[in-house]
C-alpha cells in the first residue's frame, strides 16, 4: 500500500507542473499585468516595471522565475486591494472549505441512503418518487434555488412578523464577533442546502446504478444461496463493493467545489474562493487569478489522488495491478 501511495504521488507531480505552466501561459497571454500602469502613459515607468517583472523574457523563463517565488511563499501583491496574495487566498479558502465540507458530508449521507433504498426497492413507488426528485434537482439552477431559499426562510418570515432579523436562518457564514454554535449553524443551513441539492441528485443516480450492479453480481447470488441474512448481504457485500465508484465521483466533485462555489458564495454573501475569483476577474487582477487557479488545480490533483487511494482501499485488486 505504501508503494501504491508513493507511485501515485510521484505521478501527480508532473501533472501539477504541467497544469501550472499551462495556467501561467494562459494568464500571461490573456491579461496585461501592466494595464493600470499604461493608463498613466509613462514609458520609463512601464519599461522599469517590465524589467523588474521579467516581462521582457520568454514565457518559460518567466514561468521559472514565478515558480521559484511561488514555492517560497512569495505570491505577489493584489493590484485590486494592495494586500499580499497568500493571506488573501488563505482568508478566502477557509469559508469555502467550511461550506464545502458540510455540504459534502450531508450530501454523502443523504445520497448514500437514497442509493441503497432505490436499488433495494427498484421500481417501487418510493424509487420512482426519488428518481423524479433527483431529475428535478439536476435540472434546477443553483442560483434560482438559492434565491428561493433566501426568500422563503429569511425574507418572508421577517416581513410577515415585522422582525428586525430573520427568525430562522441568516445569510452569510456567521455573525461578526459571534462564537455561538447555533448562530454558526443558522448561517450555514441555507448555503449548504443550496449546495447539496445538485450533489445529492447526481450522486444518488451514480450510487443507485453501482448498487444495482453489485446486487446482480455472482457473489451476492452465492451469499443468498448460502442463506446469508438479507441485511448482511445488502450492507456488508453489496454496499461495500458499490462504494468504489461512488467514492471516485465524490472525490472528483469535492475538488471542483473548492473553486466552483461562485454562485453559492455570491448569493449568500460568503467571502470565499468563488467570490474572490469573481472579484479578481472583474478587476483583471492577474496577481490573484494565477495563484487562485494553481491552488484549485493542486486541489483537483490531490482529490484525484485521494480517489485512487479510496478505490484501492475498497478494492484490493487495484493495489495488485
Amino acid at each position: 500500500m505504501i508503494t501504491f501511495v508513493a507511485r501515485r504521488a510521484l505521478y501527480s507531480l508532473p501533472v501539477i507542473l504541467v497544469a501550472s505552466f499551462v495556467l501561467f501561459w494562459a494568464v500571461r497571454s490573456t491579461f496585461d499585468p501592466l494595464a493600470k500602469l499604461r493608463q498613466v502613459n509613462d514609458p520609463q515607468a512601464i519599461q522599469r516595471a517590465i524589467e523588474q517583472m521579467g516581462l521582457d523574457r520568454s514565457i518559460p523563463e518567466q514561468y521559472l522565475i514565478w515558480l521559484r517565488s511561488f514555492v517560497t511563499g512569495d505570491w505577489g501583491v493584489s493590484s485590486r486591494t494592495g494586500t499580499p496574495v497568500l493571506p488573501l487566498i488563505g482568508e478566502a479558502l477557509w469559508p469555502t472549505l467550511q461550506v464545502a465540507f458540510w455540504g459534502l458530508v450531508v450530501a454523502v449521507v443523504i445520497a448514500g441512503a437514497i442509493s441503497v433504498f432505490s436499488a433495494v426497492r427498484q421500481y417501487s413507488i418510493g424509487d420512482h418518487i426519488l428518481t423524479g426528485a433527483s431529475y428535478i434537482g439536476i435540472a434546477m439552477p443553483a442560483f434560482w434555488f438559492g434565491l428561493i431559499l433566501i426568500q422563503t426562510f429569511a425574507v418572508w418570515p421577517r416581513e410577515a412578523f415585522g422582525l428586525a432579523e430573520p427568525p430562522l436562518f441568516f445569510i452569510g457564514l456567521h455573525s461578526s464577533g459571534s462564537s455561538d454554535p447555533l448562530d454558526y449553524l443558522r448561517h450555514l443551513v441555507l448555503p449548504v442546502s443550496a449546495l447539496m441539492i445538485a450533489l445529492v441528485a447526481t450522486w444518488s443516480r451514480y450510487g443507485r446504478a453501482a448498487m444495482l450492479d453489485a446486487l446482480a453480481s455472482d457473489y451476492v447470488r452465492t451469499a443468498r444461496a448460502k442463506g446469508v441474512p438479507r441485511r448482511q448481504i445488502i450492507w456488508r457485500h453489496a454496499a461495500r463493493n458499490a462504494l468504489a465508484p461512488f467514492v471516485t465521483v465524490v472525490a472528483l466533485d469535492a475538488a471542483v467545489l473548492l473553486g466552483g462555489l461562485v454562485v453559492t458564495e455570491q448569493i449568500f454573501a460568503i467571502p470565499g474562493m468563488g467570490r474572490l475569483f469573481l472579484q479578481s476577474l472583474v478587476a483583471a487582477d492577474v496577481y490573484v487569478l494565477l495563484p487562485w487557479m494553481i491552488v484549485v488545480a493542486v486541489a483537483v490533483v490531490i482529490c484525484n489522488l485521494l480517489a485512487d487511494l479510496g478505490y484501492a482501499l475498497l478494492d484490493p485488486r487495484v493495489r495488485l495491478r
